[in-house]
């Protein structure tokens, strides 16, 4: 019984450890000619990156706990380039309307908008687990900037490192706008 307590409390520590070290060093990043920066914390792995138009970044959002075998919590940053307000809107739109399509879309109905106007919130399934979502849009200068956070709407990980990814995508948001 004393090795599972003191298991317990070594995986806590390591979570807590993890997730402070998360918020304490951070990556910068820089897209679409530096035109659109951003920083994530620095345990966040990037997994995938592309050049060109769309320009993407995405990043794994580690979850420490049996959860992630079977789902990945992930942060996608896009860059397109638009030529006025009205291509924005329709990148906007077109995003939108494909997230409507992913399997079990449920919007989630108190949505504080703090990210902005075109800031939305939703659930859907992805093998069988369901994932919460939270997607952003902006227009700067001649792009269509897209923030678009996922991850299991329940994690084993607990609600510390739910918070903590959700601050993550927050301070992006707040950098983006």
């Amino acid at each position: 019984m004393s090795f599972l307590r003191t298991t317990g409390s070594i995986g806590t520590t390591l979570l807590g450890a993890l997730l402070l070290a998360g918020v304490a060093h951070a990556t910068e990043v820089s897209m679409a000619g530096g035109s659109v920066t951003f920083s994530t914390p620095d345990n966040w792995l990037g997994i995938m990156e592309t050049q060109g138009d769309p320009e993407v970044r995405v990043f794994q959002v580690p979850d420490p706990s049996p959860t992630a075998s079977n789902s990945l919590a992930r942060v996608t940053v896009t860059v397109k380039q638009v030529a006025d307000v009205n291509d924005f809107q329709q990148y906007a739109g077109s995003a939108s309307a494909k997230a409507q399509q992913l399997a079990g879309y449920r919007p989630v109905q108190a949505v504080s908008n703090t990210a902005g106007p075109n800031s939305y919130a939703y659930t859907a399934r992805e093998n069988d687990v369901e994932f919460s979502y939270s997607e952003s849009y902006w227009f700067k200068g001649n792009h269509a900037v897209q923030l678009r956070c996922v991850r299991p709407a329940q994690s084993q990980a607990g609600p510390a490192w739910s918070a903590a990814f959700d601050q993550g995508c927050a301070a992006i948001a707040a950098r983006l706008k």
